[in-house]
């Protein structure tokens, strides 16, 4: 590149001596070289104006201007650059129309916004799924198009680490699950995927799992009944006919247990045991909670330690939340041998109020964690008669949980023993001075 600047400005120089050493042979040096610069302008004046036209409009010509010298490698090498723009301009718009193609070809709803909602664009499963029109939509909130006041607030609180489930504006009878990623300049992806199946098949478990415990519970009680009266008068009955009844007894009331499980986590689910909230006092429920585990330890001889923090006032359902903290704490008794002991903590940070239910006992394989609150799923399969346990008093948790707005974290180690921690948020702590009188002889007698 420096040989061919040195070469043209040689031949710059050069023609300047020529019509300089022309003006000298005429008696005028000075009108040569003045005469020499005016051609050499006149002529860059000509190239510029070529490379003007050209740039104006590159499209109209496929050649660019031909000239000699350092123009002229001005002229190819812009041409070049040109043409492998064009290429790329080609490639990418290619590759945008098979992206483009494969986008629309998705089952999902594929919907593009700005940081505000304005949408920008969208394929043809979302005009389908939230009945959106390519014709007039475009530039348009999408909270214009999609009223649901659940959608809103999910998407301004840029918190979308879970779908968002909701009915379709366009066709009510689709249930629709919705998840949205940030890109770009805090820019919208929006996914919409129709789960109406699932959501049907869920209701039918539900409904299945809620009408069977029902029509069983009946049959179930009236068995149990006479089975109890045949225990108390089974002493005349030969042995082996009174370990019969004793057997048929102790399984009769595993059955009732699970129905009354299975009833609890199917109206958890529905939203329909939930009654009023009030003010919790969490101390007084733990120390009964702790005694009712006492009794269940019995001879196992299990040491309960209790430590509650000051703010141990909880806003939520009294039942539900005595249900979950029960069921930690009597499956740490379950699963923890003689001897062991079991630690009940209730704390309040930054984040919010927990409850943490620790034990010595065998520990669980962090494989198993993420399942644990699973209905039936049980860590070792071989324990459940010896705890005598239903596999749902986790998924109840979870529910319960759910309900107040919080979530379980479980942390184990095989032969370290585990712990169970209720994260609650902070606007479900509330004062001891804001409780109304009913609120704490209610907490006080738990």
């Amino acid at each position: 590149m420096n040989y061919k600047w040195s070469r043209y400005l040689r031949m710059i120089l050069v023609f300047l001596a020529l019509t300089t050493g022309a003006g000298v042979v005429f008696g005028y040096p000075l009108e040569g070289l003045l005469a020499g610069l005016l051609l050499y302008l006149a002529w860059t004046l000509v190239q510029s104006r070529k490379l003007y036209q050209w740039l104006a409009n590159p499209g109209a010509g496929e050649e660019a201007p031909e000239s000699i010298g350092l123009w002229g490698d001005i002229f190819d090498g812009l041409h070049k650059l040109h043409r492998g723009h064009l290429a790329t301009q080609d490639r990418l718009l290619a590759q945008f129309n098979r992206i483009q193609e494969s986008t629309n070809a998705m089952r999902d709803g594929v919907v593009m916004t700005d940081a505000r909602g304005v949408l920008e664009w969208w394929n043809g499963s979302a005009e389908y799924l939230l009945g959106l029109k390519r014709q007039t939509d475009r530039g348009q909130p999408i909270h214009n198009l999609l009223r649901a006041p659940a959608f809103k607030a999910y998407f301004d609180q840029r918190d979308y680490r879970e779908p968002l489930e909701l009915n379709s504006p366009a066709r009510p009878h689709l249930h629709l699950q919705i998840q949205i990623s940030l890109f770009g300049e805090d820019d919208r992806l929006i996914v919409v995927k129709d789960v109406t199946r699932l959501f049907q098949l869920e209701q039918m478990r539900r409904d299945f799992v809620s009408n069977v415990s029902h029509e069983m519970r009946t049959p179930l009680t009236v068995i149990s009944g006479y089975l109890e009266t045949m225990v108390d008068n089974s002493d005349d009955l030969p042995a082996r006919w009174q370990k019969a009844l004793r057997t048929m007894a102790q399984q009769s009331s595993r059955m009732e247990a699970l129905i009354t499980d299975l009833l609890l986590l199917s109206k958890l689910e529905t939203g329909e045991h939930h009654g009023a909230e009030v003010v919790v006092n969490v101390e007084a429920m733990c120390r009964q909670i702790c005694q009712d585990a006492r009794a269940l330890s019995g001879e196992a001889g299990h040491e309960f330690q209790l430590d509650i923090a000051e703010r141990h006032f909880l806003r939520g359902d009294q039942d539900q939340l005595r249900s979950a903290f029960s069921n930690l704490v009597f499956n740490a008794v379950k699963y923890t041998p003689a001897g062991g002991k079991i630690f009940v903590s209730w704390y309040t940070n930054r984040e919010g109020a927990h409850l943490s239910v620790k034990d010595t006992g065998i520990g669980i394989d962090p494989i198993h964690i993420p399942r644990l609150t699973e209905r039936f799923y049980r860590a070792d399969p071989s324990r459940h008669k010896e705890t005598g346990g239903t596999g749902l008093g986790l998924a109840i948790v979870k529910h319960v949980l759910l309900n107040h707005d919080g979530k379980l974290e479980i942390l184990s180690r095989i032969g370290d023993g585990s712990e169970f921690i209720c994260h609650f948020p902070r606007e479900r702590l509330a004062e001891p001075e804001t409780l109304p009188a009913s609120a704490t002889e209610a907490g006080d007698k738990v």
